[in-house]
C-alpha cells in the first residue's frame, strides 16, 4: 500500500496535466452560466463574475468557514457511520445468499424512501440538534455503501477464494491480496457516491431544521431574494466538493487502483 502511494505521488505531474479536461469542463460551466445570465438577468440568474466576486468578499471573513465547518461536520458524520455501518452489513450480508435476499427488500425500501421523509421524522424526533442533520446523511447513505459492499462480496471470485482455500494462505494474506482489492474496487466508488449525497442531504437538512450551517444560510437568501448570495454559497459547497474529490479521493483511488494491479 505504501509502495502504491508513492508511485501515486511521483505520478502528480501528470495527474496534475490530466486535470486540464475538468477544468476545460468547468470553463464550459461557466461560459454557459453567463451566457444564461445574459438571457435572464440578475434577478433570476445573477452572472458569474457578481457571485465570485461575493464569495470572494466572504473568503476572508469567519462566517463563510464557520458555516461551511458546520456543515462538513454534520455530513462527515452521518457519512461515516453510513460508511461503518454499511460496509460491515454489506461484507456480512455478501458470504450468505440467504442473508443477501432478506437484505433487498431493505434495501429497496430505504432506496425508496425520500431524504425529505426521514427529515421529516428526524425533526420529530431530534428536533433543531445535530442529530436531524446527522441522522437524515445517515439514513440517505448508507444503502449505496451497503449495496457497494454487498456487491463487492457477492461477485468475488469463487475459484480465486478456492484456490485461497487449498494452498492455505494465511488469512492475513487471503484479505490483503485476494479479498480486499476486489471488494474496494466496489466500496470506493460507492463511498465516492455517498460523499456527494451527504453534502446535498445535510444542506437540505439545515435548510429546513437548523439554525446554522450552509442551509441556513441559504434559507436567509431566500427570504431576502438575494439570489446572487444562493449561488454564492453553492458556489462554496461545490467548490468544497471538487477540492475534496480531486485533491484527497482521486489520489487516493490512483492509489488503491495500483495496488490492486500490484495485488493481482
Amino acid at each position: 500500500m505504501l509502495r502504491a502511494l508513492i508511485a501515486t505521488l511521483r505520478g502528480a505531474p501528470a495527474y496534475l496535466w490530466s486535470g486540464w479536461g475538468s477544468l476545460a469542463s468547468l470553463l464550459l460551466f461557466v461560459a454557459l452560466w453567463e451566457i444564461g445570465a445574459a438571457l435572464y438577468g440578475p434577478l433570476i440568474l445573477p452572472d458569474p463574475r457578481a457571485t465570485f466576486t461575493l464569495l470572494a468578499g466572504w473568503w476572508g471573513g469567519h462566517t463563510l468557514w464557520q458555516e461551511l465547518a458546520i456543515t462538513a461536520r454534520r455530513a462527515l458524520a452521518g457519512l461515516a457511520l453510513a460508511i461503518g455501518v454499511g460496509s460491515a452489513l454489506g461484507l456480512l450480508a455478501g458470504l450468505s445468499m440467504t442473508a443477501s435476499m432478506m437484505a433487498r427488500p431493505w434495501v429497496t425500501l430505504l432506496l425508496g424512501m425520500p431524504p425529505i421523509a426521514w427529515l421529516v421524522l428526524a425533526m420529530l424526533w431530534f428536533g433543531a440538534s445535530d442529530g436531524t442533520p446527522v441522522f437524515t446523511v445517515f439514513v440517505a447513505c448508507l444503502p449505496i455503501v451497503f449495496v457497494g459492499a454487498l456487491q463487492g462480496t457477492r461477485t468475488l471470485d469463487k475459484p480465486l477464494r478456492d484456490m485461497a482455500q487449498s494452498f492455505r494462505l494465511p488469512w492475513r494474506m487471503r484479505m490483503t491480496d485476494v479479498y480486499l482489492p476486489h471488494v474496494i474496487a466496489w466500496l470506493f466508488p460507492a463511498w465516492i457516491t455517498a460523499l456527494g449525497s451527504s453534502w446535498k442531504v445535510a444542506v437540505m437538512a439545515e435548510l429546513l431544521a437548523s439554525s446554522d450551517g450552509v442551509g441556513a444560510a441559504l434559507a436567509v437568501t431566500r427570504v431576502q431574494l438575494d439570489t446572487t448570495a444562493t449561488l454564492a454559497w453553492i458556489a462554496a459547497v461545490v467548490g468544497s466538493l471538487l477540492a475534496l474529490e480531486y485533491g484527497l479521493l482521486e489520489p487516493l483511488k490512483r492509489a488503491l487502483e495500483r495496488w490492486r494491479e500490484a495485488g493481482g
